[in-house]
């Protein structure tokens, strides 16, 4: 099959607006025919196959590829089909990652009421703590293939999957999650006993903002473990013609 000229439409649109075509040709056979999970999973997967057949008026006279967006290679198929198989779980860090990055956010407001001096005369600055997050992050990079993953290995008999790791990372941030909201309750309760609801902002709360620390240094162990096992997944799912696709789909979630 002829590459596809300069100019015509992404592989993963041509697949979707054929995709689409199909399924209002079809729409009149009934749902009662794919009424179990397994025949639409079929049904979806020979909709985009349909995509990759050759059919009259799609091939021109010198070979190229006449009709772009009815018709794809085998291989822009199959990449469309990974796309959508990695989607669910590609989404799903969004709405890990959106609460992360709130919750740093909230830590530099929370350092900027409380005592963050190391003595009299030095001070860290409130934006300077997320430094913890990168620091234990760096850490815990080195020390995984040397603690962790080996004892996993010892106990279950297998190396973890790039899904287990990836949930490992999910859990060690629901628990730096948890451990903000504890931390927040306390500062609160400082401030009622104290009576600073109605004092300026800039008004300091007498705790140590080292009480912010655990936090991030859980939110560091969960990234440890979390980005690893995305990157590694992705590489190992996503064909070589989309590698730089993968790499995106990691910094997506990143920023």
């Amino acid at each position: 099959m002829a590459d596809v000229e300069v100019g015509s439409p992404s592989p993963s649109l041509q697949v979707l607006n054929f995709s689409l075509a199909m399924h209002q040709q079809i729409a009149t056979m009934g749902a009662n025919q794919f009424d179990k999970p397994q025949h639409r999973v079929t049904f979806f997967n020979w909709i985009l196959n349909r995509a990759a057949i050759k059919t009259e008026g799609d091939i021109g006279a010198d070979g190229s590829i006449a009709k772009p967006w009815r018709l794809c290679t085998v291989q822009q198929v199959e990449d469309f089909k990974t796309l959508i198989k990695i989607f669910p779980l590609w989404s799903s860090v969004i709405f890990l990652s959106t609460p992360i990055g709130i919750q740093l956010s909230m830590e530099i407001l929370q350092a900027l009421t409380m005592d963050s001096h190391l003595s009299s005369h030095f001070k860290i600055p409130a934006g300077s703590f997320l430094v913890i997050v990168f620091i234990s992050t760096s850490i815990f990079l080195t020390l995984i293939d040397r603690l962790p993953l080996p004892l996993w290995k010892k106990l279950a008999r297998q190396s973890p999957t790039p899904l287990q790791k990836i949930g490992v990372g999910h859990v060690f941030n629901v628990i730096a999650m948890v451990v903000a909201a504890l931390v927040e309750s306390k500062r609160l309760k400082i401030v009622h006993t104290h009576n600073l609801e109605d004092q300026p902002n800039g008004s300091m709360v007498p705790m140590m903002a080292y009480w912010l620390f655990p936090q991030l240094i859980l939110i560091g162990i969960g990234e440890a473990f979390h980005f690893p096992g995305q990157v590694r997944l992705y590489y190992q799912e996503f064909p070589a013609s989309m590698k730089s696709t993968a790499t995106a789909m990691i910094a997506l979630v990143t920023i």
